[in-house]
């Protein structure tokens, strides 16, 4: 429906109510309902969906179709990200927005600063959610108010072609309104527990849900020690739960992201339950760490199992968790992702515990045998130190082809002395083509990086601190900041404008009209930065 058809559609409805509503204009109501498509968060959870679905169908067909995305703490964050991206590429195709949980405990939780242990509020992340939304679509009524000014402007100044220009381009207008991954941890307790919080999180937007296998109170970040995996059929509960509430909100399209932390985890909470042998629960404990035992040898409170007529010990800590064999952490990695797809996930998540695309692609290839389209949500952390890791798989590359590499020290090659290096430039073009190649030779569908606006933050504000405070005071601001803001074309260098100002001189037009006190006249001083 073209820009005039919907204005005309808004004049029959207000003409339609006679008289008292005479002083309703109908374009300006219409452009009110074009600056707020979304009027529900199940309508974005619906719409985004639908596009992951697509761009999942579209990198089946050729893996250069991958999707990106970056992990936001802030709607003003999400937003700015979105608007650069529409400003650098003129779309947000293929690009999306990541919600991470360790980002909420770090810095969205009412205690203050937490590690990510599934400590902070279960509500803060569907708020997060809507708070993302908000932004996005106050970004979607900036730019769309922008082009209505201008549509004013021509048809004022008897411009025509101008005219048809923008209203073409309002009519075929890309909204910043992108996809979510959200982060729902280990569900926050048990299966009911993930239903409710997921419901809310698809009720905030969110089309796609990520889960780990982690015990939901001993969960732990997957960059570090200590974690502790569920049996198989505990963590397909919470996978149904997802799925019954995407369902039953009718998001039937709905994403779930099965993440499995077994390459890193060395230790399960329980023994799973066994019907009969060799099924999913007799799997799982195969790879338990157990003794073989003698009856003379029991002892009080000793834990067995039995496995092919003999009597096991499995190895259980004073923690009372129970220790998986040492090196069985890629088979547990694979069982859980053919499991998670043969029981209703859409995508995988494999935590490693470094980048490197031949451990991914060799994991992806034995889950592969099983489901031939099975594909992954990969997580480009900076957990990782990128710069030594793809530095020593150069070196170790050159080594193993028989070049000399008297000239590197493989311990200290993260040193500045090797910036300059062959070495660290062919490092750093595989770091630059890392997600292609990955996309292509490891079934990866989506690269996200967790928490660069965490460390964006911290840099820059570290930076302007050391100026500002330092000898060049206000210029350390003018230079680093406005200045390169102004002549990059930085969108919230009119923070007035960004804030939403204009928005709000628009509506005081359709609401008082000459009687309206508007804020964006000549004294305003966000005009001295017309010319930016």
């Amino acid at each position: 429906m073209t820009y005039q058809t919907k204005i005309n559609r808004m004049n029959q409805a207000i003409t339609g109510q006679g008289a008292p509503w005479n002083a309703i204009d109908a374009e300006a109501a219409t452009r009110m309902q074009l600056q707020n498509r979304f009027s529900t968060g199940l309508d974005i959870a619906r719409y985004t969906a639908r596009i992951m679905r697509q761009d999942m169908e579209a990198y089946d067909a050729d893996p250069a179709n991958y999707t990106q995305s970056l992990g936001c703490w802030h709607g003003f964050i999400a937003q700015q990200k979105m608007i650069s991206i529409k400003k650098h590429f003129g779309s947000t195709k293929q690009r999306y927005l990541y919600l991470s949980g360790w980002m909420v405990a770090a810095l969205r939780s009412e205690f203050g600063p937490l590690p990510d242990q599934s400590m902070h509020e279960k509500t803060s992340v569907p708020a997060l959610i809507e708070e993302l939304y908000t932004f996005l679509k106050q970004a979607d009524a900036r730019e769309l108010g922008g082009m209505f000014r201008d549509l004013d402007a021509a048809r004022e100044n008897g411009d025509e072609l101008e005219v048809r220009r923008i209203e073409a381009a309002i009519d075929n207008y890309e909204t910043h309104v992108v996809p979510i991954i959200a982060d729902i941890d280990a569900g926050f307790g048990n299966a009911e527990a993930t239903y409710l919080l997921a419901k809310k999180m698809i009720e905030a937007g969110a089309c796609a849900l990520q889960i780990e296998n982690q015990v939901s109170d001993e969960k732990q970040c997957g960059h570090q020690d200590g974690k502790v995996t569920v049996p198989h059929e505990d963590f397909l509960q919470k996978i149904r739960a997802i799925r019954y509430a995407f369902l039953e909100l009718g998001v039937e399209e709905g994403i779930i992201v099965a993440r499995t932390d077994s390459l890193g985890a060395g230790l399960t909470k329980q023994i799973a339950y066994t019907r009969e042998e060799g099924d999913l629960g007799d799997r799982y404990n195969s790879f338990l760490d157990c003794e073989e035992i003698d009856a003379a040898d029991i002892k009080n409170g000793d834990v067995f199992i039995g496995r092919e007529g003999k009597l096991l010990r499995p190895k259980r800590l004073p923690s009372n968790l129970y220790q998986f064999r040492p090196g069985t952490g890629e088979d547990r990695c694979v069982l859980d992702c053919i499991t998670s797809l043969q029981n209703g996930a859409d995508l995988l998540w494999i935590e490693t515990e470094k980048p490197h695309i031949g451990q991914i692609g060799g994991m992806v290839d034995r889950i592969r045998e099983v489901i031939p389209n099975a594909k992954l949500v990969y997580n480009n952390s900076p957990s990782f130190n990128w710069t030594l890791n793809f530095r020593q798989q150069v070196y170790d590359a050159w080594a193993g082809e028989g070049k000399d590499m008297s000239d590197y020290d493989r311990d200290r090659l993260m040193s500045v002395d090797y910036d300059e290096t062959e070495l660290a430039a062919e490092a750093d073009e595989r770091i630059r083509t890392f997600q292609r190649d990955a996309a292509a030779q490891a079934g990866i569908f989506h690269h996200l990086i967790t928490l660069p606006t965490y460390h964006t933050a911290a840099l820059s504000t570290d930076n302007l601190a050391r100026r500002y405070f330092g000898d060049e005071a206000m210029l350390g601001y003018v230079r680093n900041v406005q200045r390169e803001e102004i002549r990059q074309g930085i969108a919230c260098v009119k923070h007035q404008n960004m804030a939403g100002s204009d928005i709000g001189d628009d509506h005081k037009d359709s609401f008082a009209g000459e009687a309206a006190l508007k804020a964006g006249g000549k004294d305003n001083t966000m005009n001295q930065f017309a010319a930016a």
